[in-house]
């Protein structure tokens, strides 16, 4: 079962987990026409945008570029697709993965309002 993480909850858990010294990794599944509406802002992680969609045909891309034991968080809009995804990436040995429940709506209610609501 893949962990839910309030976004409120977010910078605890940037700054507990383990990266070998590198930032843990928010990977945003939302379509470009999102990423144009409404985007989070690198603060202590590395932002890596993929839609859904792309993610199975690049998921050994990101294991390579950051390893499969590296801290990833799932972002979508309200935290179903990046559900799915956080599955995905479980399911194909990635070991510590949460979900960002919510996804950037809340992400823009609890944690950063300056990030649009759409």
């Amino acid at each position: 079962m893949i962990a839910q993480l309030s976004p409120a909850d977010f910078s605890a858990w940037r700054d507990s987990v383990d990266a070998d010294e590198r930032a843990p990794l928010v990977l945003d599944v939302r379509e470009p026409w999102e990423l144009q509406t409404a985007s989070v802002t690198e603060d202590g992680f590395t932002l890596l945008r993929i839609p859904m969609r792309e993610v199975p045909a690049r998921v050994e891309e990101i294991r390579q570029q950051f390893g499969a034991d590296h801290p990833v968080a799932c972002l979508c809009h309200h935290g179903m697709r990046s559900l799915q995804v956080a599955n995905f990436l479980a399911q194909n040995g990635f070991t510590a993965v949460v979900n960002l429940q919510g996804g950037i709506d809340a992400w823009s209610r609890q944690r950063d309002t300056a990030v649009p609501l759409y």
